[in-house]
């Protein structure tokens, strides 16, 4: 049977926890698999922006005809009052890999990180910001000067790049280790180590989030996007629940309250463990969808038991298993794994068959291609 409405009316149905004329297909590849695509060395993409990868994204959207879950990543980017001068130089350069160092020039010294860009995966930042947090965190501050506007001279033609083929969203995100660890060399462990020596520097980094993400997310909704994408990977995993409550939870709640006002959706993006966030997501935010929903050992979901438990206060977006069925699993394994999501979940809308985070960069396309069929014909309401 013939699709009757849009990827994006579609979608902006189902986000909004109603019933549209079938699940959508919505599979997680927002980077890997749209850059293996092009055809590019990964550095072309994320150190050379050529193309953008919003625009790998797009074209695997078409490739694979899913329901484009398009968010920009890069190109609306922030305006800030006196910013440090920053310093990019390639360090090294192999046919495997190349390597930049940024140093930010701030008022009270200097901060420098290191990223490795390589030829078949995605970047890393193989030197983090922070080595020891007395010392940096007068330093950190400066890169959250007040924000004064946004770039957007890339938006109308990254809506017309969406189309109807998706939602055209923006990503802000939110306080808590998850967003740390992006700062600590030594990652996790030496951000845990410094929270509990020094809570009241993360409580005053916190707050400078706060304002950050609320005034980001206050110029993004400017520019009316279809849905605002709140990002935290492993916001539990990487954390506990008192402390998801006590930095997270309240940067959540503006930011989907400003969303409402504004008439825009909300999804938020946590993968790993994620039923206790949940809860908190569902009983005291205004959240419209949740993603990746993973299930064990990931995560710890059983997706029946939350569509039951949470299903009609919030949509919800997953979860195929993103190794053991997406990338080693059989399109016969794929077609099974769906047909249970969508029986799980699907009844009554309010439900985005997906996976349980980003699809692996060698996931067979066949596989892909089996999670788009199911929604289409198993999927119908």
């Amino acid at each position: 049977m013939k699709d009757t409405l849009s990827s994006r009316e579609r979608l902006m149905i189902a986000i909004a926890n109603g019933k549209p004329d079938r699940v959508p297909s919505i599979p997680d590849f927002s980077n890997m698999i749209p850059c293996k695509l092009t055809g590019k060395p990964f550095w072309d993409i994320y150190l050379h922006n050529k193309p953008s990868l919003f625009e790998a994204y797009c074209k695997a959207v078409e490739y694979f005809d899913i329901d484009g879950w398009n968010t920009v990543y890069s190109g609306v980017d922030l305006k800030r009052k006196n910013p440090p001068d920053c310093f990019k130089s390639i360090t090294s350069q192999t046919n495997e890999r190349i390597v930049e160092r940024i140093r930010f020039d701030t008022p009270s010294g200097d901060l420098f990180e290191t990223i490795t860009y390589f030829r078949d995966d995605p970047p890393s930042k193989t030197e983090k910001m922070i080595t020891d947090i007395q010392k940096d965190f007068p330093k950190i501050k400066h890169l959250y000067n007040e924000i004064t506007g946004v770039d957007d001279s890339n938006v109308s033609q990254f809506k017309k790049m969406t189309g109807e083929h998706g939602v055209f969203s923006l990503s802000v995100s939110y306080p808590g280790m998850h967003y740390w660890n992006e700062y600590f060399e030594g990652n996790l462990q030496s951000a845990i180590y410094a929270y509990y020596d020094f809570p009241e520097i993360f409580d005053e980094w916190a707050d400078m989030i706060d304002r950050d993400v609320c005034r980001q997310a206050e110029l993004y909704l400017d520019l009316k996007p279809d849905m605002l994408l709140l990002g935290g990977s492993g916001t539990l995993t990487l954390s506990d629940p008192d402390l998801v409550r006590k930095y997270a939870l309240p940067s959540i709640k503006k930011i989907c309250h400003m969303a409402k006002q504004a008439g825009v959706l909300t999804m938020l993006h946590s993968c790993g463990k994620s039923m206790a966030f949940l809860d908190m997501l569902v009983n005291e935010t205004e959240l419209n969808c949740i993603n990746p929903l993973e299930e064990p050992p990931m995560g710890d979901v059983n997706l029946a038991e939350v569509k039951k438990l949470y299903g009609k206060r919030i949509a919800l977006m997953g979860n195929l298993h993103t190794t053991k069925v997406m990338l080693q699993g059989t399109a016969e394994d794929v077609e099974r794994a769906a047909k249970k999501a969508i029986d799980d979940a699907g009844e009554g809308g309010g439900f985005l068959l997906s996976t349980g985070d980003q699809c692996g960069r060698d996931t067979p396309h066949e596989n892909i291609f089996k999670l788009v069929e199911a929604a289409r014909t198993y999927g119908k309401y």
